[in-house]
């Protein structure tokens, strides 16, 4: 017979199930808020508890947690006695954006130009190269993710990853404006081109050419928000 003590199964602790239930209302954020920045789900589309219920196999719970998150950062409007629909993009949002981007990315080419190397660069290469590999096919959506790892590559470079991370919420209106446009011809070539040169300024480390450099290229990808609005009236407000 054992000396160790037996031990009620019922009486003793429990561990707390592994949290699925976070994992996935995480999951369901994450897969609305990139339809919704991609314009697959666009500005009024109803987002009805039942349907994302199932179309993801949880329950209600971790659905309303990730509509509440998408609501607080503006993407996701919740009416209680109406339903939850996407948000429409908030015209006077996007010129702050556009100036905190440009401060901020203005710090990751300084100090990525200062810190390149050929080793430093491979990550801005691999993304030239994903751009173009999709402006040849015409795929949109790689396009513009290789257009996020440019970017996101040179924040990595500058030693400053975090700044990209505050970015990639500061930017999130521009985001969905930019993707309501349809594809402007020769603009996938035009926003490589600019990549490249903003790469030869990094390769030689020029501080101020890259500066330079950046500061026309955001200029040039800021949508046009009085044509958009005028285009898409009930996507805008």
């Amino acid at each position: 017979m054992s000396d160790h003590p037996q031990i009620d199964p019922v009486a003793a602790p429990r561990r707390p199930p592994p949290a699925r239930r976070m994992t996935s209302a995480t999951q369901i954020f994450e897969a609305l808020r990139a339809e919704i920045v991609a314009a697959r789900l666009p500005p009024g589309s109803p987002l009805q508890d039942r349907m994302l219920i199932e179309r993801f196999g949880v329950s209600r719970t971790p659905v309303r947690e990730a509509l509440i998150r998408l609501s607080e950062i503006g993407l996701v409007d919740i009416f209680p006695q109406s339903g939850t629909f996407v948000s429409r993009v908030p015209v006077n949002a996007i010129p702050e954006a556009v100036l905190i981007r440009k401060a901020l990315e203005g710090i990751t080419v300084e100090h990525a130009a200062m810190r390149a190397t050929v080793e430093g660069l491979t990550g801005v290469d691999l993304a030239i190269r994903r751009q173009r590999g999709a402006a040849h096919t015409g795929d949109l959506d790689a396009f513009h993710e290789a257009d996020e790892a440019f970017h996101a590559a040179i924040a990595d470079l500058s030693a400053h990853p975090g700044i990209w991370a505050l970015l990639t919420q500061a930017k999130i209106q521009i985001d969905r404006a930019r993707r309501l446009t349809l594809p402007v011809l020769g603009r996938m070539e035009q926003v490589i081109a600019e990549h490249e040169e903003i790469r030869a300024h990094l390769a030689a480390r020029d501080v101020e050419g890259a500066k330079r450099a950046m500061e026309r290229h955001l200029g040039a990808v800021i949508p046009d928000v009085a044509e958009l609005k005028g285009r898409y009236p009930d996507y805008f407000i």
